[in-house]
C-alpha cells in the first residue's frame, strides 16, 4: 500500500515551525502562541520566572529583551510560550484520543516473493489478498493476511528486483500469530520443510502454549495458542532502549493504550503491550526492553507499520509536539493522491499514517 522509499529527514520541531495565521503564531489545533491571547492574570503571574537564552520564532532572547524595552519582557514571553505549548499539547491529546486509528499493515522486505507467499499460505494459513508490480521502479508488493484489508491487520511484502537477501538486525523481534492448536501447526510447518526454533510448550512462568518458527528469510514468528479470534495476525515485537519513554510516546503521539506490562527479572527483560483495543481482538505492538541495552542494529529488512487516521496533517502536528521526527511531511502521494505522513519514534522505528478514506479508495 505504501511504497518503501528513502525519506528525507526533518529536524526536530521548534516553536518557529508552528503555522502562522494573520501574523499570530498558532498550532494546527487552533491554540494561539501569542501572549495577547492569554488572560491578563496569567500574563502577570510568572514575572519572577527565568527563561533560557534560546530562540523564539527565530529571535534570540537578547533581541526580545531589547524589543520589549525591559528585562521583564523575556520571562513574560517565555512563560507565555510555555503555557501556550502546554495548551497545544492538551488539545492534541484530546484529538488523538478521538481519532479513528487502526493498525493497517506491517511492511518488510523479502528476497524471493513467490517462495514467501508459498510458505505463508501453505504453512501459516494466510491468503494472498492482492499483488502489484511496479516495473518502472523495480519492485513488487504482495499483501497477505487472514481477512480483507479494510478490516484486518495484514502483511505487505516488498520484493526489490535483484535483491535476494537482507539484514534483519537485532532490533526487530518477531510477529505473533494466534492459532487454535500450536502443536498441530508446528507439525505442518515441519512437514513443509519449515524451521522450528522453539518447540511447543508453555511460556516460562505461565500457561499459554507457544512455539517459535522462522520463515525462509529468517523472520521469526511466535505461535500463540488461543481460541477463535478475529485478528490472528496479532503482534509485532520491537525492541526499545527506554521502555518508559516509548510508552509515553505511543500513548500521546499515537493514541495507543497501554494494555499490560510484564517484567521478567530472571531473564532481564520487560515487555509492554500497546494497541487500539484488547489483545484477543486486535493487533498490538509488543515493546521489549532488555535490561541495560539502549541501542540495537535495525538492519535493512524490516520497514514500517502503517496506521489509519482521519487527518494526516493533525497527526503530524501531534507527533512533532510529543517528540517524534517527521520524515515525510503530510500530503498526497504523487500519482495516487493518497494522503500520508511518515515519522520515527524515539528509537527510530518508522510508522506511516494513512488517510482512512483514501486507504479505502485504494482498495476499491
Amino acid at each position: 500500500m505504501v511504497r518503501i522509499i528513502p525519506m528525507a529527514s526533518s529536524i526536530r520541531p521548534s516553536l518557529s515551525s508552528f503555522r502562522l495565521s494573520g501574523g499570530v503564531p498558532t498550532t494546527r489545533f487552533g491554540v494561539s502562541l501569542s501572549p495577547f491571547h492569554l488572560p491578563r492574570r496569567l500574563l502577570f503571574s510568572h514575572l519572577g520566572s527565568t527563561v533560557p537564552q534560546s530562540q523564539f520564532f527565530g529571535l534570540k532572547a537578547s533581541k526580545l529583551l531589547r524589543a520589549e524595552g525591559s528585562r521583564v519582557g523575556m520571562p513574560l514571553v517565555g512563560n507565555v510560550v510555555q503555557a501556550s505549548t502546554a495548551a497545544a499539547e492538551e488539545t492534541a491529546l484530546e484529538w488523538v484520543k478521538k481519532d479513528k486509528r487502526r493498525m493497517l499493515h506491517v511492511v518488510y522486505r523479502v528476497g524471493d516473493l513467490d517462495r514467501t507467499i508459498k510458505f505463508y499460505t501453505e504453512c501459516l494459513g494466510m491468503k494472498l489478498l492482492r499483488k502489484r508490480d511496479i516495473p518502472e521502479e523495480r519492485y513488487t508488493n504482495a499483501f497477505l493476511g487472514y481477512g480483507p484489508e479494510d478490516s484486518h491487520f495484514v502483511i505487505e511484502l516488498t520484493y526489490n528486483y535483484g535483491i535476494d537477501k537482507y539484514d534483519i538486525g537485532t532490533a526487530f523481534g518477531h510477529f505473533g500469530i494466534a492459532v487454535e492448536d500450536v502443536a498441530k501447526t508446528v507439525e505442518l510447518i515441519k512437514a513443509k520443510g519449515g524451521k522450528v526454533t522453539r518447540e511447543p510448550g508453555p511460556v516460562k512462568g505461565g500457561s499459554t502454549v507457544i512455539a517459535f518458527i522462522e520463515d525462509p528469510d529468517g523472520y521469526k514468528f511466535e505461535l500463540l495458542e488461543r481460541g477463535p479470534t478475529p485478528e490472528p495476525l496479532c503482534q509485532v515485537m520491537l525492541r526499545v532502549g527506554d521502555l518508559g519513554r516509548s510508552i509515553n510516546f505511543y500513548e500521546k503521539a499515537f493514541g495507543m493504550e497501554l494494555l499490560r506490562t510484564r517484567d521478567n527479572p530472571e531473564y532481564k527483560y520487560t515487555i509492554a503491550m500497546m494497541g487500539y483495543g484488547p489483545e484477543d481482538k486486535n493487533a498490538v505492538l509488543e515493546l521489549t526492553y532488555n535490561y541495560g541495552v539502549t541501542d540495537y542494529d535495525k538492519g535493512n529488512a524490516y520497514a514500517q507499520i502503517a496506521i489509519g487516521t482521519d487527518d494526516v496533517y493533525k497527526t503530524a502536528e501531534a507527533v512533532k509536539l510529543f517528540g517524534g521526527k517527521i520524515t515525510r511531511e503530510p500530503g498526497p502521494l504523487p500519482g495516487i493522491n493518497t494522503k500520508i505522513t511518515a515519522c520515527l519514534d524515539p528509537d527510530g522505528w518508522k510508522t506511516v499514517f494513512v488517510d482512512n478514506i483514501d486507504f479505502l479508495k485504494e482498495l476499491e
